[in-house]
Parts: C-alpha cells; sequence; structure tokens
C-alpha cells in the first residue's frame, strides 16, 4: 500500500510540473521587458479615443465597451549595435504569437514591415486581442487589447468605426515619439 502511495504521489507531482511549465506567455514578455534598455511599456486609456462625432453601431458599441484596458511594449533599434538584441526579441514574440491557442484575424506587410492581428479565444469570445508591428529599421510594437466578452466578429466591425474617431494625439504622443 505504501508503494502504491508513492507512486501515486510521484505521478501527480509529475503532473503538477509538466502541466505548470508552459513556456513564456506574451504577459510575462511584458512584465519582464517593461524596464530593459530599448523598451518602452505604456497603459492606454480608452478614453484616448472620443466617438462622439461618429454614429456608432449597436454592434460596434457594444464592442468598444467590452474593452478595459490597452497595454503597448515597443521595442526601438536605436543603431546597427541594436540589431541582434533586435533579431532575439523579435524571435521570442513571433514564437509566443506562433502558439496555436492565438487564433489569426489579418496579417500583412507593408513598405517593409509586418503587421499581424490575433485574438485568445474562440470565435464567439476573445479573452485578448494582439496587434503586433514590425519593422526592421524601427523595431516592433506589441498591442495587447483586453477586455470582457469581446467578440472577433463586433472588434472587425469596431475598427472600421476607429477610421473616422477622434484620437487624443496627446495621450498618443508617447507611442508615436518613442519611434521617431
Amino acid at each position: 500500500m505504501s508503494q502504491s502511495i508513492k507512486l501515486l504521489a510521484m505521478i501527480f507531482t509529475l503532473v503538477l510540473l509538466v502541466g505548470c511549465n508552459q513556456g513564456e506567455t506574451l504577459q510575462t514578455y511584458f512584465v519582464d521587458n517593461q524596464e530593459t534598455p530599448n523598451f518602452t511599456s505604456v497603459d492606454i486609456p480608452t478614453s484616448i479615443v472620443d466617438f462622439k462625432k461618429t454614429e456608432l453601431t449597436p454592434e460596434q458599441k457594444e464592442a468598444f465597451e467590452s474593452i478595459n484596458r490597452l497595454n503597448f511594449l515597443g521595442y526601438k533599434i536605436k543603431d546597427s549595435i541594436d540589431l541582434t538584441d533586435y533579431n532575439t526579441q523579435l524571435s521570442k514574440v513571433s514564437s509566443i504569437l506562433n502558439d496555436p491557442k492565438y487564433n489569426d484575424l489579418v496579417e500583412f506587410n507593408d513598405k517593409g514591415g509586418k503587421v499581424v492581428f490575433k485574438y485568445l479565444g474562440d470565435d464567439d469570445e476573445a479573452d485578448e486581442f494582439i496587434l503586433f508591428g514590425s519593422s526592421p529599421d524601427l523595431g516592433f510594437g506589441v498591442l495587447r487589447v483586453l477586455g470582457d466578452d469581446m467578440s472577433p466578429q463586433k472588434m472587425v466591425a469596431l475598427v472600421d468605426a476607429l477610421r473616422q474617431a477622434e484620437v487624443d494625439q496627446g495621450q498618443m504622443q508617447g507611442v508615436m515619439d518613442f519611434f521617431k
């Protein structure tokens, strides 16, 4: 009986150890690098977007109200010495985002840069949206959109409304200045 309990305890411990180590997540990557040289981290309030002059459909309004916060982490290439570190960091983020738990929404290349839009969740409800853009000339940025009951379909509709909305440039200035 004692042998069975020991064997059961070892199996339970092994399952716990394997189950807890799922590698680096986007959240741990943010935390680990928010105060690292070449990185900047900014929490962006949803109040930077003003929809007063834009008529939102009920679907778009529901999508906007489902967003709780936006987190940005950017890596800036300051000189050619940083290219090795940039490629290492870019590889880490790409590896995290290539995990099958992240669903693809949109991906495109433009002027040497790449933009990827993904989400964590299922087709009906997402826990997180991720916008990842990279450029070998500037660096990269990752925007995490966090909220409750976010719908991928409704978020796509919200993006259309964002094109017509007014964005408070003052609150975004820190992010924009980072890449200058």
